[in-house]
Formats: C-alpha cells, structure tokens, sequence
C-alpha cells in the first residue's frame, strides 16, 4: 500500500509523462511541417518511449492496490525557432523530469517505501540516457550551425532512430 503522499506524487509524475509524450508529438509535428522528417521520426520515438514510462508508472500504480489521477495536460508548444531550440527545449524538460523523479525517489526513500525506491531506479537509470542523447544531438547542432547540409546529414540520422519497446518483466 502506497501512502497517500507518495500515492500523489506518483499520480503528478504519471501526469509529468503524459505531458511528455504530448510535448514530443508536439515537435514530432513540426519537424515534419518545416521537412525534417528524420527529425519528426526522432520525436515520434521519443514520443513512445514517453506513453512508455507513462503506463510504467500506471501499472505500478494500480499493481500496489491504487488506482490513478489522471490530470488535465496543458497544452504543449506548437512552434519552435529551429532544431536546436526544440532539442535544447527537449533537454531543459528532460531535466526537469529528472528532478521530479529524483524527489519522488526522496520521498521513496524517506518512507521507507523499497518497493516504490527498486521501481523508480529504472526511471532514474532511463533519465540519464535521456539527457546524455539530448546533449549529444544539441551538440552535433552546434557543430553544424547554419549548414544546410549537415542539418541534412542529422536529419537522415535520426531517421534511423527506431523505438524498442522494453521487455515486459521491467515493470
């Protein structure tokens, strides 16, 4: 059994995901409206990983005897400056989420709640790849500047991005 306090959070950062997903669609849809497609492709995969953690949270949820809050979402930006600005965005949110899970981590811990610690350490140990892929692609853009054709050749990189759904026993 949750406690109601950590039951909260748990239902914020399901929340926190599902906004996630949104906001990647979001960009998904205006990488592909300025013809970016490989770039669309990223953010549809970052899109899935997002309902992924998601419903991790959901199940995780529900598998304690609990049942979810779902929230309002707001509504995610729908226009960006450039690739850059929506991976730099992407990064800045992605550390965000990595605070708030590190804090729900907290609060696991603080309640002495081991069940709830052992599954956050999967979120926690996917943050750091999130925000390690961010920088990398954030970095590559700097690279690259306002070179059409190293934009190109990202672009067709990040086409390549294929999702990979986790295996069913990592819940």
């Amino acid at each position: 059994m949750l406690s109601k306090k950590l039951l909260k959070a748990l239902n914020n950062q399901l929340n926190k995901e599902i906004y996630s997903a949104y906001l990647y669609l979001s960009m998904s849809s205006y990488a592909g409206s300025i013809g970016l497609k490989g770039s669309a492709n990223w953010f549809m995969v970052q899109y899935q990983e997002e309902m992924v953690h998601a419903m991790k949270v959901f199940t995780f949820i529900n598998s304690r005897g609990e049942h979810t809050d779902l929230a309002a979402i707001a509504a995610p930006p729908t226009e960006f400056r450039s690739l850059l600005d929506m991976f730099q965005q992407t990064l800045a949110h992605e550390q965000t989420i990595t605070a708030s899970i590190n804090e729900l981590t907290d609060l696991a811990l603080a309640e002495k709640d081991h069940a709830t610690n052992i599954f956050l350490q999967w979120l926690v140990t996917e943050q750091i790849e999130e925000e390690e892929n961010d920088r990398d692609i954030i970095g590559k853009l700097k690279l690259i500047g306002d070179n059409g054709q190293g934009l190109l050749m990202l672009d067709n990189e990040l086409a390549a991005r294929v999702f990979v759904p986790p295996p069913a026993t990592a819940a």
